[in-house]
């Protein structure tokens, strides 16, 4: 069975470094990308699609709430799981992001094994997602 891959998207590298580190430690593949003009990028070039997304949400260039709208709103990456990590933590960001399509939130400074199980329950509900659709059709 290969690692599960994600895409680490946040304009800080020392936030990067720590998300990768640590999801890697977990036993998964990171690719990261510095802001959401980035991560659209490297999306659109990548012929297999991560697993799963962590995205900040202010960022220079495109924000992390419209970086997720854009992600949900192509057929190609529609459904590939997306974790905020964002300092932002009043509960209307946290709607915002909501209402952009986000699986889950995570606020900062976060518990780097909180970050880490919180990728793990996303990928596994989404793997059950598709498992089901799968199953039962759409």
């Amino acid at each position: 069975m290969c690692m599960p891959s994600v895409l680490v998207v946040d304009d800080t590298a020392s936030i990067r470094f720590l998300i990768r580190t640590n999801l890697q430690l977990a036993g998964f593949d990171v690719d990261e990308a510095v802001d959401g003009v980035d991560c659209l990028e490297i999306l659109a070039h990548r012929e297999v699609l991560p697993d799963i997304i962590t995205v900040d949400v202010m960022m220079p260039r495109l924000d992390g709430v419209n970086t997720v709208l854009a992600i949900r709103a192509d057929p190609r990456t529609r459904d590939v799981a997306v974790v905020m990590v964002s300092t932002q933590g009043h509960p209307a960001d946290i709607q915002r992001a909501t209402r952009a399509g986000v699986d889950a939130y995570v606020t900062k400074p976060f518990d780097p094994d909180f970050l880490v199980q919180t990728v793990e329950e996303v990928l596994e509900r989404t793997r059950e997602r598709r498992e089901k659709v799968r199953r039962e059709g759409p």
